[in-house]
């Protein structure tokens, strides 16, 4: 166990120190995430949001830590078999790197390499001084190992986290984030005006009309954010249009922008959840690239390919509708983060994230409806438009409130048509209307509030949203899989 992490933690300071090497941690994750059933990484989004992620870093070095030991106990009677081990072990980690075309041979096997001599030579050291591999008194060799692994130990400990904080810091100062802050947010044409005062309530606890950009909720395939360079990175439309086109950052940005308010939420968001947001997002319109590189008849489905390569599919429709589909450049007015796809990426309305929301963007290919992305040989759903939901976001579930009038307020959205409605329900009572905020756009979530004359006791509260064209949200209670939670939103509340 000791001389596995060892190699662990060295392969990772070293890939840290030469900035240009893989985590073998967090390839093996990827690895490990494709390779998982889709109820598994269902389950592991909706219990552990963005933490999943650590969470499955984590588990994969005690995985490898058991094999560790399991690998010592045959190394003790054998030593070339368990060696061998090593180097198969290493060797699958230097597969996990191969497979991600940003690497070539030498920085995906470099670190394998380090990793496995590393642990081979620890192991072959602690076994002799353990006097399994010498010939020596009892009480002599346990001493000597002790002192020895207790050396190793801290070898172990401070290489990984040394590896962790160099690696951190290169996220914070690599060239993708100093590229990042040179850029300056393109001017727009017809900027959208800040939002009416009476669109925005003022009721402490109620989610604001636009999520700040560290707020807004995140669920990737990748283990860590690609980073980057905008400096060589170039956005490809091609597949079946009649113009390719290529465009470099610059010339991407000197294009004109539009301005949209649009609501993102991931199909894998509970009914009530947290995994749904508004922005302003700026960037150059969707359709207006299309027409440039001229649609093919055949060219029935766009799909978004990420520079790590992830992609994802939504109908040709969808982008020439008129509804608003952006290559964003920019989120709330500033330049788009590295965790939301910086240097480009795509937003569309009224899909959800997973068939449209590609992030970190290389390519936009017009294909056929037969291509399908990431997520829908996985079990979800090929369409996905985003389904009409609501939230009660005050009071909390489970909070005390006090006799008398209580504000109940929450978040609601029904893309495109936009919500024409929003009714409570206290208890099994009659649905009664709650009072709706100023509309910020059809493709946004608005924002409602409902005075509840509260009686001592203990009460639920639900809610539902109706769009403007009389589509009520769905009560009955189903799964995100495969295409988007349904159900009212319900809490309890005790009044005291």
């Amino acid at each position: 166990m000791l001389a596995v992490a060892t190699g662990l933690s060295l392969a990772e300071l070293l890939g840290a120190l030469l900035g240009v090497l893989p985590s073998l941690v967090e390839l093996v994750g990827g690895v490990v995430v494709e390779a998982s059933p889709p109820q598994v990484t269902d389950l592991a989004i909706a219990a552990l949001g963005p933490a999943n992620v650590i969470v499955l870093q984590a588990g994969i070095v005690l995985v490898a830590l058991g094999i560790g030991t399991a690998v010592g106990a045959v190394g003790a009677r054998r030593f070339s078999l368990a060696a061998s081990a090593i180097a198969a072990f290493a060797l699958l980690g230097a597969g996990s790197a191969l497979r991600d075309a940003s690497y070539g041979l030498a920085p995906a096997l470099i670190p394998a390499a380090v990793g496995a001599v590393t642990a081979i030579l620890v192991l072959r050291w602690l076994l002799h001084r353990s006097g399994s591999a010498v010939g020596v008194r009892a009480v002599e060799g346990r001493r000597a190992f002790l002192r020895g692994a207790l050396g190793v130990a801290t070898l172990a400990l401070t290489g990984g986290v040394a590896g962790r904080v160099l690696s951190a810091r290169a996220g914070s100062a690599g060239e993708a984030v100093t590229a990042r802050a040179r850029i300056e947010v393109p001017l727009v044409p017809d900027r959208l005006p800040p939002p009416a005062g009476e669109a925005s309530l003022d009721i402490d606890g109620l989610s604001p009309l636009h999520t700040p950009n560290g707020d807004f909720y995140i669920v990737d395939t990748a283990i860590r954010s690609p980073q980057v360079d905008p400096g060589g990175w170039a956005l490809r439309i091609d597949g079946l249009v009649d113009r390719p086109l290529r465009f470099d950052h610059d010339e991407l940005l000197d294009m004109s922008t539009d301005e949209a308010d649009i609501l993102l939420t991931c199909v894998s968001n509970e009914v009530g959840g947290d995994l749904a947001g508004t922005a302003r997002w700026q960037g150059v319109r969707l359709d207006t690239l299309l027409d440039r590189a001229g649609v093919k008849p055949s060219g029935t489905q766009v799909i978004g390919r990420s520079v790590d390569g992830f992609t994802a599919g939504f109908p040709t429709t969808a982008a020439l509708d008129g509804r608003d589909a952006l290559v964003a450049v920019a989120m709330n007015g500033e330049v788009l983060p590295i965790a939301h796809g910086f240097p480009a990426r795509l937003v569309v309305a009224g899909l959800y994230g997973y068939v449209s929301a590609t992030k970190w963007l290389s390519e936009i290919e017009l294909a056929t409806d037969e291509v399908d992305g990431y997520w829908v040989p996985r079990g979800w759903a090929k369409e996905a438009p985003v389904k009409v939901a609501s939230r009660i976001d005050v009071p909390s579930d489970g909070q005390d409130v006090e006799e008398g009038l209580v504000a109940v307020a929450g978040v609601a959205w029904a893309p495109l048509a936009g919500v024409g409605a929003v009714q409570v329900r206290v208890d099994d009572g009659p649905w009664e209307d709650a009072t709706l905020a100023e509309e910020l756009s059809a493709v946004s979530w608005r924002q409602w509030h409902f005075e509840w004359r509260a009686a001592v006791g203990a009460h639920s509260l639900s809610v539902r949203a109706i769009d403007r064209d009389g589509t009520a949200q769905v009560g009955e209670e189903s799964p995100p899989r495969p295409a988007g939670a349904t159900g009212y939103h319900r809490i309890a509340a005790r009044v005291v």
